[in-house]
């Protein structure tokens, strides 16, 4: 999975500009004009203009505001012309500047629920590099007819529809897309089907969730698609439909590809529990570009390029996109600060289907192979006013995969597993509610009745590597310390065919081994070693 890793950080880092080469971010400060109120509810009414590669339409906005205030802002970037904006059945006057809808006026903005409306039209920004610069792309399948796809997490939704684009708000009450497009195509967007309609030329595809869900997840594909469905039986006996919008071309490959994601859920339901989003479904949309998780919705694009893992067909795109379902779409950053949590955990997910199919030694190697394109250039945690364009580097994969890892060894394999499903199980942690770098450590600490701090700390919010001084004190008698870590951590050392496991602090402990000491011989911390 390392390899994945830089190629996520130079794509991602080469390719964040869009239009007139502005780089655009989501997340960052919350301003108040922001701060002052939260999401409830989006609709998104759009028509897709394929010849001139545009849309148009309105999104209507349900927010609650904590107290009547002077100004609310929402973000759209100013590619778009904004026609009109309603504050329930009331047209208003707006100001579009600088990526933002602003409205004034203090009679308006008053404390409670209000329904805004944003009419608005405009020609998106092309995606050069997807997914990792959003926008959409104007592709055709291999019969000529038009493959629409749209992704947006760094840049934020803003690029589609007004919003509040910071990470901090999904939308409590869930949304609805409804998107229109020439008769004969279909539109993959997240959550339930809930109506088709065609009329004259056109043809219309409602798509409603119930969940909250981040506005990056709020896009729609477009293709000749077929669908192909099947019933999956969830860990805890529950119904669920997956679902394959998938191109005619490759309506061969759709059976083992529906057998290939069936097993990936079953895998990731063992470590992190049941599939999240059973009251809608597992879905994939075949796209042309690599892949996105997109709540129950998710694009792929990996060809079926199938490698074997333990015997079996797998497919790492499918299965990584997969795991963001539990880890990113369930349990959310609060800001992009935290981007480790959906990416790190996900990743040490992938090294677990590792585990299971190929046994512990498999899994072992997976994090070896991370631990060799560690950059260590920037520490995996930011600070809070961090946008995802600072967050996103590619140690918060690998590397946050990696701490977790060594957490497990930390506090046990058993606590960690039964620790990780209580706090994916946990309301407080999951769906409307967003967590953070702290939240992870007090559930850990007080799960495991360890404090557990300065471990978060030193390996999340330094660059520095544990460095462990060994020192020969006399023939088969060793001094062992930690030089830049003032805790207690367990540590490894073998000694011939034996491995034992021994408290190790800043203060060195004296050992009698029989041979030269291999110190930490699994793996488990990203380390130097001195030997005196």
């Amino acid at each position: 999975m390392h390899c994945i890793s830089k190629l996520l950080t130079f794509l991602f880092l080469t390719s964040s500009l869009i239009g007139n080469g502005q780089k655009i971010v989501s997340g960052g400060p919350l301003q108040a004009n922001q701060g002052n109120y939260d999401v409830k509810y989006y609709t998104i009414t759009l028509d897709v203009d394929i010849p001139a590669k545009s849309i148009s339409g309105s999104t209507s906005i349900k927010i609650e505001l904590k107290e009547t205030t002077a100004e609310i802002a929402f973000d759209l970037i100013n590619i778009y012309q904004v026609k009109e904006v309603w504050m329930g059945k009331n047209k208003v006057d707006f100001l579009h500047e600088g990526g933002k809808i602003l409205l004034r006026g203090e009679n308006l903005l008053t404390k409670g629920l209000h329904d805004i409306k944003i009419l608005y039209a405009g020609i998106p920004p092309v995606a050069v590099r997807a997914p990792w610069q959003g926008g959409i792309q104007w592709e055709k399948d291999d019969k000529g007819d038009p493959w629409i796809a749209f992704t947006c997490q760094n840049e934020g939704a803003k690029l589609l529809f007004p919003c509040k684009d910071h990470p901090s708000d999904k939308p409590d009450e869930g949304a609805e897309m409804r998107i229109t497009v020439p008769k004969g195509l279909k539109v993959a967007g997240p959550g339930k089907l809930v109506k088709e309609e065609t009329k004259g030329k056109k043809s219309t595809f409602i798509w409603k969730t119930s969940y909250p869900i981040h506005n990056y997840s709020l896009v729609f594909n477009v293709a000749n698609y077929q669908v192909v469905k099947r019933n999956y039986v969830t860990v805890k006996g529950n119904n669920v439909m997956m679902e394959y919008y998938i191109l005619p071309e490759n309506l061969h490959r759709a059976e083992k590809h529906l057998d290939i994601l069936a097993n990936s859920v079953r895998v990731q339901e063992k470590y992190f529990g049941e599939f999240p989003f059973v009251n809608e479904k597992i879905g994939l949309a075949e796209t042309p570009h690599l892949g996105m998780e997109h709540q129950t919705m998710n694009a792929y694009g990996n060809m079926y390029r199938y490698t074997k893992v333990g015997g079996e067909d797998f497919d790492w795109l499918l299965y990584h996109e997969l795991g963001h379902e539990w880890w990113a779409n369930k349990v959310s950053n609060s800001d992009w600060a935290h981007f480790w949590i959906q990416e790190g955990i996900c990743v040490l997910g992938d090294w677990l289907y590792y585990r299971e199919k190929e046994g512990i030694e498999s899994y072992h190697n997976q994090a070896k192979k991370a631990s060799f394109s560690f950059q260590n250039k920037y520490p995996i945690v930011r600070d809070s006013s961090t946008d995802s364009g600072t967050a996103y580097h590619g140690d918060i994969y690998g590397k946050g995969a990696f701490f977790m890892r060594s957490l497990s060894f930390i506090i046990g394999e058993e606590k960690f597993f039964e620790l990780i499903k209580s706090f994916i199980g946990d309301k407080k942690y999951t769906y409307v509610n967003t967590v953070n770098t702290d939240m992870v450590e007090n559930h850990f600490s007080n799960g495991a009745n360890m404090d557990l701090k300065p471990y978060f700390d030193f390996f999340l919010k330094t660059t520095e590597r544990l460095t462990i001084f060994v020192k020969q004190v006399r023939p088969k008698e060793y001094d062992i310390s930690f030089k830049n870590y003032a805790g207690e951590l367990p540590l490894e050392i073998k000694d011939g065919d034996d491995i034992k496991k021994v408290m190790i602090s800043d203060k060195p402990l004296r050992i009698t081994l029989e041979g030269f000491p291999m110190i930490d011989p699994t793996g488990f911390y990203f380390k130097s070693l001195i030997y005196e």
